[in-house]
Order: C-alpha cells, then sequence, then structure tokens
C-alpha cells in the first residue's frame, strides 16, 4: 500500500514523538531508585515497594496492544493525546498518593498512559515520516528510549537530594504536560480518524489477552504475595488463556490480533526475533551485577556507573543505527545487527573473566549498538509496508513482543545463572564459580542470538526488493 507522505517531516514532529518515548520511558527508570526511599516512608518491605515498579511494567504490557489497536479505530493523533492526559492524571495521583496501596494503584493506571506513548510514536512516524527515512525515525524513537532509561536513575537521585520521592511523578506529570502541548500544536488532526463501534474493539480478545499476559507477568516475577497461587499455576493459566483467545481470533469479525498478521513470514518472525532480543537484552540487566559485585568486587556506586555504559553508549548510536537502515535495507540491517549481537555477548561472556572492568565495557560498547541496529530495522521491516489501519496494532505488538522478551530474560537467564551457579546465594559462592555461570549464562544467549540470526536469513534473505529503496 502506497501512502502520500510529505517528502519531509517537520522537525516538530519528530520532538514531539521523541519526547512522548522519552516520557514513556522515563516512568520506567524513574521509579526504580525511589524503592529504598519508599520502605522508609511507608515502613514496607522491599517486596512491597517493588510493585511500584511492576505494577507500571505490567500494566504497559497487558495493554500496550489494545492500545495500537485503539489508535487504528479512533486515530492515532486523538488516542496519543488520551494517553498524555491518563498520563498526567495518574503522575498527580502517585505524587499525592498517602499509602503505598494508592501510589500502586495509580503506577498501574499510569501504565495505561504509557502503554499508549510506546505504541502510537512509531505508528504516527509510519503516517508522517516518508518511507526513505523511516528508519531514521525508528532510530530516533529508540535513542529516547535509551536516554530515558539512563536518565531515570539520575533525574530520581538528584530529586531525591533537593526534595522527597514525591517530586519525581510531580516531574512526570510536568513532562507529560509539555508532551501533551507538543501534541496538540504540532500534530496535525488526520483523515485516519472515523467512527468505530463496540464490536470493532474486540471485547472479547481483549479480556482473554489481558488474562493470558497478567498471568504470564507474574509467573515470570515469581507471582505476588496478594496472589497465593504458584507461578507454575499462573503459567498453566496464562497457556490457557492464550489458547483461547487464538480460538476467539479465529471466529470474530474484527480480531485483536488477526491471525493472518502472525502467520505472515515478515511480521510473524519479526515478533518472535523481537522477543528473543529482549531476553538477551534483560541479562545484562539481571545478570551482569552479580559477576560484577561478587568475581570483579566492585562497590554499588561502580557497579552502576560500568552498568550506565550499555545506556550512554545505546543512546548515542540510535539515530546512526536508524540512517544505516535507511541507507542499507532494514533486512541486510537486521542480518548486521544479529550478527554484532551474538559477536557482543561472546565477548560479554569471556573478556571479563581475563581483562576485568576494562572488558566488561569493551563488550558492552560491541554489544549494545548491536540492539539498535535490531530494533530500528525490525521495527523499519514490520512497519514500512503495513496497511494504515494495521500500524497501531502492529506497533503495539512490536512493544509487546519487546516486553515479553524483557519479563522473560529476566526470569529465563537469572534462572539459568542461579542453575548453573549452584547456589541461590552468590555473595557464598567462590569467585571463580560466579565467573564460570556468567559466561556460560552468556554462552547461551549468544546461542539465542544466533537462532534470531538464523530467522533473519531464512525470513530476510534476498527479499530487500519488497521494502522501498533508499533512493524511492
Amino acid at each position: 500500500m502506497t501512502d502520500s507522505l510529505p517528502t519531509r517531516t517537520p522537525i516538530s514532529v519528530l520532538i514531539t514523538l521523541a519526547t512522548a518515548t522519552l516520557t514513556a520511558s522515563l516512568g520506567i527508570s524513574v521509579a526504580a531508585v525511589l524503592l529504598p526511599t519508599l520502605t522508609q516512608s511507608f515502613s514496607a518491605t522491599v517486596s512491597d515497594v517493588q510493585w511500584v515498579v511492576l505494577a507500571y511494567l505490567m500494566s504497559v504490557t497487558v495493554t500496550i496492544v489494545s492500545a495500537g489497536r485503539l489508535g487504528d479505530l479512533f486515530g492515532h493523533r486523538p488516542v496519543l493525546i488520551f494517553g498524555l492526559l491518563i498520563f498526567v492524571a495518574a503522575s498527580v495521583l502517585c505524587a499525592m498518593a498517602e499509602n503505598l496501596g494508592v501510589l500502586i494503584a495509580g503506577r498501574a493506571v499510569q501504565g495505561l498512559g504509557g502503554a499508549i506513548l510506546i505504541a502510537l510514536p512509531m505508528s504516527l512516524a509510519r503516517d508522517l515520516v516518508p518511507a526513505k527515512r523511516l528508519g531514521t525515525a525508528m532510530g530516533l524513537l529508540g535513542t529516547t528510549s535509551a536516554v530515558g532509561t539512563a536518565l531515570g536513575p539520575s533525574l530520581g537521585g538528584v530529586l531525591l537530594a533537593w526534595g522527597d520521592w514525591r517530586m519525581a511523578f510531580w516531574l512526570l506529570a510536568g513532562f507529560a504536560s509539555v508532551v501533551l502541548i507538543l501534541s496538540v500544536t504540532f500534530i496535525a488532526p488526520g483523515s485516519e480518524r472515523r467512527r468505530a463501534s463496540i464490536r470493532e474493539l474486540d471485547v472479547p480478545g481483549t479480556i482473554l489477552l489481558v488474562i493470558a499476559l497478567s498471568t504470564y507477568a507474574l509467573a515470570t516475577s515469581g507471582g505476588a504475595a496478594a496472589v497465593p497461587v504458584s507461578p507454575g499455576l499462573l503459567a498453566s493459566f496464562a497457556l490457557i488463556a492464550i489458547t483461547l483467545f487464538v480460538i476467539v481470533e479465529t471466529r470474530v469479525t474484527s480480531p485483536l490480533v488477526p491471525m493472518t498478521l502472525l502467520c505472515d513470514r515478515r511480521t510473524g518472525v519479526g515478533f518472535v526475533m523481537n522477543l528473543l532480543i529482549g531476553t538477551v537484552m534483560m541479562s545484562t540487566l539481571v545478570v551482569g551485577p552479580f559477576f560484577l559485585a561478587f568475581s570483579l568486587g566492585l562497590n554499588e556506586a561502580l557497579i552502576g556507573l560500568v552498568l550506565a555504559v550499555g545506556p550512554a553508549v545505546s543512546a548515542l548510536s540510535g539515530v546512526p543505527a536508524g540512517r544505516l537502515t535507511d541507507r542499507l535495507g532494514a533486512n541486510r540491517v537486521i542480518v548486521i545487527g544479529t550478527m554484532q549481537t551474538a559477536l557482543g555477548l561472546l565477548c560479554l561472556a569471556f573478556l571479563p573473566r581475563y581483562f576485568g572492568v576494562g572488558g566488561y565495557v569493551a563488550a558492552l560498547i560491541v554489544l549494545t549498538p548491536a540492539f539498535q541496529l535490531f530494533l530500528a530495522a525490525n521495527n523499519t521491516a514490520v512497519l514500512t509496508n503495513a496497511a494504515k489501519e494495521q500500524r497501531g496494532r502492529l506497533s503495539g505488538l512490536l512493544g509487546l513482543s519487546r516486553n515479553l522478551g524483557l519479563m522473560t530474560g529476566a526470569s529465563a537467564m537469572s534462572f539459568l545463572f542461579v542453575a548453573i551457579l549452584g547456589t541461590g546465594d552468590a555473595a557464598q559462592a567462590p569467585v571463580t564459580e560466579v565467573a564460570h555461570a556468567f559466561s556460560m549464562t552468556f554462552t547461551a544467549a549468544a546461542g539465542l542470538a544466533l537462532i534470531t540470526l538464523g530467522l533473519a536469513f531464512v525470513t530476510h534473505s534476498n527479499r530487500d526488493r519488497e521494502l522501498p529503496s533508499p533512493a524511492e
């Protein structure tokens, strides 16, 4: 399908889409640094306050596909504005919360807005950016997401030094308010808005998908104190719910996720690859700190500094990755990105054991740009030829597959590390055993990257001609 797009996109529109993505990313990262303070403010346990982060992540994950679908039905611009209003209101509720329960509830509502802020900028970019510049736009969105991840803990720490934890949520409300003004001012109303009926919203499918994703999220996070069900049983519930979801989607007239969409080789495999790369991305965050602390002996400040290298390099490499996608074609860059990911993971598995912190940093410098190459190219490949009425849904599915990968990685890669180590207490394990478990875990992660590379070769080899060439 060919759309009439302007030959150039106003910089104000790109800034608006980028700041929307930045706001959603800050919503995740700025809260993480508040957790120790919240345990004291509310006299709560670590397990209790972790839901300030998990509630947001779970809410984003279970609603992101529906958020994209609402954009397709009611228009991407009005739904983005609606999401910003939700985000602002929820941020104010969090800032004024008098107890932990209200704060967690506010974060869950904030996640609803966050899902829209993650899904809709990608579909709006496809609407407003010329096809030959779409890769650059996707790279820019990836950059601002990485900047938000890197900036959040620093901003949270500064705000805690100046005042209290409530200031972080006032900051989020302020950010979202600015994006709201930019969206109303610079994103022109489009012609895509149309009247949608209740039938088109696929309520049964939405409910089943929310149940499936909620139970899966609880299972991968180890369950919850308030939910007296084992992670294994939760995973079974998730499997039953997703089976019922597939059955429903094959029978309703306007499915939330058309099965034909997932059966398409380009889009279906794109989602699978997104999930696999999300899984290995999370391994650097959940396994890396154990090696840095208990094998290299770094303190908390130095661990934070080393881990910050990843988001910093990611922020610098996002736009170049997008430009390379525009120049070489999305399919070629997917292959390049997955090859570099496998190489970077092998570097991370072995260089730190021989060169210490320097080897760890060098491996991150190789690995992190590979993630940006893959994400920019894969998003571009999935969205370039998408029909206008499918773009929001596809953007939501891209966000969902990445979040599922992150949740899976947090659980599976930690489990693998502990299984190889042979004990859940890394502090008491011998230094050599910690290093061995670290190396084997990232060797396994490299194996996942090679599987992704195989999928990329099978799916995209010699198919760049299907995408518009950079010169068009």
